[in-house]
């Protein structure tokens, strides 16, 4: 399945074949709050927060995948992530994009 972030990919004709998106919702767990907390003194990257959006989107991508595989899809163009707070201490991440299918001509 090829992911791609273009709107229009030069030299592809395509079908359009729908909306897809995948998501999931992360929650912080308290001895990784601690832990990160202390870092946040420092100073430097979160790393085990990190780790976790990293996860999180290759959650939510697989997802996104998994839907426009169903509707038979080649291709997911206009590709986006986008996260949002649910509530304290949790993130949902949302991959979303247009499924389409080549066309030969």
């Amino acid at each position: 399945m090829m992911l791609m972030t273009i709107e229009r990919p030069e030299g592809k004709h395509y079908e359009v074949l729908g909306l897809v998106q995948g998501s999931t919702i992360q929650s912080k767990n308290v001895g990784r709050d601690i832990t990160q907390g202390l870092k946040t003194i420092v100073g430097g990257e979160l790393k085990a927060y990190t780790d976790m959006m990293n996860q999180a989107r290759d959650i939510a991508a697989e997802r996104m995948v998994q839907q426009a595989e169903s509707l038979g899809a080649d291709a997911v163009i206009a590709m986006r992530y986008m996260t949002a707070s649910v509530l304290q201490g949790a993130a949902e991440v949302l991959a979303y994009g247009t499924a389409v299918r080549w066309i030969d001509e």
